[in-house]
């Protein structure tokens, strides 16, 4: 019997227990299975967006509580629908690809409330998770990172997914063996989670590496002089304007010389890239991993 490639939906033929595969085109299935959870979301639209163009990887399955049946790729501004209505239910869109046994992720962009919920449900379904929920309580992160472990499945729990942000907090580190004082000054076009998540962690990547910044400002309380996170006395202040965007600038400071590192985020879609690398690379994950930089 000869075997033939059929360009409809059927690319493949059993024959004699040996597969014959269409060489025109790669099977779908061999594809990662991406659930977009919080699809209308502006960020969760770009994602859509970006999944769909890039390479070894497909959306199949839209999650939010707005514009439910309406077509994801439509929502999202694309010229084609995808074909892929959005629900509500985030578990009867993990059971219908589970069945297909494909390797499946789900990026979540919903509630610091929901994530846990969220990430126990997608391993349930044998499915790993990206997680970009700015805001999450570092409890939530050690509980899942505990579950995680225990049921040795993927997980990336993102501060960020900008690189341009991660190459910010790199090169802080860096600097701040090399200057005792440092001022962070961020701006935002709305007043939401202040000081932002991306601050909290260069505060957070800067301290606790024998320095204390600030010497001859660290008892200051004057408002105006922003919030003092941490015990290392590094200092945050947030603009916060509509229109502006977000922005994040780290100042250092010594004798005779300021060091300044600065990122702008202009639109969403600085995140896909990040979100890409965080997809291909949480599949081969057996457990929590916080940060993207851990994958750059």
């Amino acid at each position: 019997m000869a075997a033939s490639c059929i360009p409809l939906q059927i690319r493949t033929h059993k024959i004699s227990n040996s597969l014959v595969q269409c060489s025109i085109q790669t099977p779908k299935s061999n594809n990662i299975k991406v659930i977009i959870n919080g699809a209308t979301k502006e960020i969760g639209k770009a994602a859509i967006v970006a999944v769909t163009k890039a390479r070894g990887m497909e959306v199949a399955g839209a999650v939010d509580t707005v514009l439910i049946g309406q077509d994801a790729g439509k929502v999202s501004g694309m010229e084609e629908p995808l074909e892929i209505p959005i629900l509500s239910d985030l578990t009867m869109v993990l059971g219908s690809i589970s069945q297909s046994q494909a390797t499946g992720v789900v990026v979540d962009f919903t509630e610091p409330s929901t994530v846990y919920d969220n990430v126990k449900q997608a391993t349930a379904f044998g499915m790993r998770s990206v997680v970009y929920v700015p805001g999450m309580k570092l409890d939530t992160v050690a509980a899942l990172s505990a579950f995680c472990e225990k049921a040795s499945m993927g997980c990336l729990i993102a501060p960020t997914l900008s690189i341009g942000s991660v190459l910010l907090q790199q090169a802080a580190i860096s600097a701040s063996f090399h200057y005792n004082n440092v001022e962070i000054v961020e701006s935002r076009p709305n007043a939401s989670d202040l000081p932002s998540s991306d601050a909290i962690q260069i505060a957070d990547n800067i301290s606790n590496l024998g320095q204390l910044y600030n010497r001859d400002d660290i008892s200051t309380d004057i408002l105006a002089r922003g919030q003092v996170v941490g015990e290392d006395g590094i200092r945050v202040h947030s603009l916060v304007l509509p229109g502006l965007p977000s922005s994040t600038t780290v100042y250092f400071s010594g004798p005779g010389e300021v060091y300044s590192l600065k990122h702008d985020i202009t639109d969403v879609k600085c995140f896909m890239p990040g979100l890409l690398v965080a997809i291909r690379r949480v599949v081969r994950l057996k457990n929590l991993v916080y940060g993207l930089e851990k994958f750059l």
